[in-house]
């Protein structure tokens, strides 16, 4: 069965660390870290959102609001050289890993400076410097993608390690046995994270599998895994941390499975309205908001001043509004490119 992270053992450990300055000044910088990644993912997905509504983009957007801790703390324990994949619902692991706000919105908007020239879109963003191995709108399917990768690393004898964020609907579809089984007997090291929002687009996870814990599916492969609280960033993380250092350290794969949920309907700001859910639901979980509950932390325990917090959600809506004019003022593709980079030479 998966092992269930603990809160109460996380605050232990928390206070017998406290006398230890170098490991508070560290904690802080976590934090901090944890909380800008977040602010990023949730203004950016706010803006997105209101432009889909506007019509000023094309296509559907996935938004990524209420998950933002499974993005931020996994990101935030990995290394510039460690690839991800991501899903549909993907804008929160690409700017949790780095990829700017000019290419991203310029990709939305179908422009040439975008990620991808303009040519992925909302579901196919990637950037390779970073590793952003790429969205994807097919369910599961960056599974394999980051098992490959994982592959690659250890061929090459590098430390580098894969990580592949999939859904709960996921671990339904094939792509993610055949990845996770061939992880484990060769004990590559790749994260498999399960962001469990509790519904497959508009199935609740109980009408699509008979387990409630998405993470027991791991020990059919002998694979080790761990449940933690998706709306806590710094549980996230600590997760994460323990799970990529033991990869490193080429103790084979591991699954984590993030109990989150998203704030929006399946896709859009206003969505489909499907009756799927209540609002009572919606409204119960929005009270766990993972970023006022690490803002409040940090303010109860003195990581971070109201004011310091403030500037990181100016500073950022100041970055966005300039992005947007960028994306904005580029412009689309030239139809005599149809074909660039669709065949190799």
């Amino acid at each position: 069965m998966a092992q269930r992270a603990s809160s109460t053992s996380r605050s232990s450990r928390a206070q017998k660390k406290s006398a230890d300055p170098a490991a508070n000044q560290a904690s802080a910088q976590v934090v901090r870290d944890l909380h800008e990644r977040m602010v990023r993912i949730r203004l950016f997905e706010t803006e997105a959102g209101k432009l889909m509504e506007a019509g000023k983009l094309p296509g559907f957007l996935h938004l990524y609001v209420g998950q933002e801790a499974v993005a931020a703390g996994v990101m935030a324990a990995l290394r510039d050289d460690d690839q991800i994949t991501s899903t549909h619902r993907g804008h929160g692991h690409a700017v949790a890993k780095g990829v700017s706000f000019r290419h991203m919105y310029a990709e939305l908007y179908g422009r040439v400076t975008g990620a991808c020239l303009g040519r992925g879109g909302s579901m196919h963003i990637n950037d390779l410097s970073l590793g952003m191995l790429g969205a994807n709108g097919i369910v599961g399917a960056g599974v394999p993608i980051a098992v490959g990768a994982a592959f690659a690393a250890q061929y090459k004898g590098e430390d580098s390690v894969a990580v592949t964020f999939f859904g709960d609907g996921a671990t339904n579809i094939g792509a993610f046995h055949e990845g996770a089984n061939m992880a484990a007997i060769l004990r590559l090291p790749v994260l498999f994270i399960c962001e469990n929002n509790g519904y497959a687009e508009f199935t609740p996870q109980s009408k699509h599998m008979l387990i409630t814990d998405v993470a027991d599916r791991a020990a059919a492969y002998g694979m080790p895994s761990v449940i933690v609280d998706g709306m806590d960033a710094a549980a996230v993380h600590q997760a994460a941390a323990e799970a990529v250092a033991r990869a490193r350290a080429g103790e084979g794969p591991m699954m984590i499975e993030a109990k989150t949920y998203r704030f929006y309907d399946h896709q859009g700001v206003k969505g489909l309205r499907h009756p799927y859910r209540s609002d009572e639901e919606v409204a119960e979980w929005k009270t766990r908001d993972p970023i006022d509950l690490l803002e409040a932390r940090a303010l109860a325990d003195g990581t971070a001043t109201r004011a310091e917090l403030d500037d990181t959600w100016q500073r950022t809506r100041d970055e966005i509004a300039e992005a947007i004019a960028y994306a904005e003022a580029s412009p689309l593709p030239d139809t005599a490119d149809l074909l660039l980079n669709v065949y190799s030479g």
